[in-house]
């Protein structure tokens, strides 16, 4: 099994089959509108800008599990993206990504990839502290799962769905864009 065996709900409710992103680069990350993380949406959107000619694609999953965080429908979450970030690129229906209700796809994601750090940035060490408060309360395994810890965790998959890299949300956008250049 791989990302392309997964069909996924757009934002319109119609089905969607991740084999129809084959030979593109693919970020696959779960969102929220209500997030101090949120603001990300406008990087994501110049990293879509950047690299979308050259065959990248970001999927982007809100996801309610985390403090309640993606409040409204689908069509609300869409229209504050659209109108407060300008976002363009693929969303998709709301989903579970972590538990049994998780959607098939992020239970997937969350079998075959593996926790590493909260950030890799030095100023964001004390917010990333917290994130480990907060991620040990509500899974005192977290360090050794894949579950998501909190909104906008990101996955990277290269042309042909090899996994590339996971992101949590404190990780810098350099460091995702590396990583994009070298399998662009």
């Amino acid at each position: 099994m791989g990302i392309y065996d997964y069909t996924v709900k757009a934002q319109d409710g119609s089905d969607v089959s991740l084999a129809d992103y084959k030979g593109k680069v693919v970020l696959i990350m779960n969102t929220a509108t209500g997030c101090g993380f949120t603001p990300q949406y406008e990087i994501l959107q110049q990293l879509y800008e950047r690299y979308n000619d050259k065959g990248f694609e970001i999927l982007d999953f809100p996801c309610n599990q985390f403090g309640q965080q993606a409040p409204g429908s689908d069509d609300e979450i869409h229209e504050f993206c659209t109108c407060k970030f300008g976002v363009t690129f693929p969303q998709f229906k709301k989903v579970d990504v972590n538990g049994l209700t998780a959607d098939p796809l992020w239970a997937y994601i969350t079998s075959t990839t593996k926790f590493e750090k909260f950030t890799d940035v030095p100023q964001n060490e004390p917010v990333a502290k917290q994130m480990e408060q907060v991620a040990e309360m509500m899974d005192p395994d977290w360090k050794n799962n894949g579950n998501i810890k909190w909104n906008f965790t990101k996955f990277l998959y290269d042309r042909d769905g090899n996994f590339v890299g996971r992101y949590e949300p404190l990780i810098s956008f350099n460091t995702i864009a590396a990583d994009i250049d070298k399998v662009i």
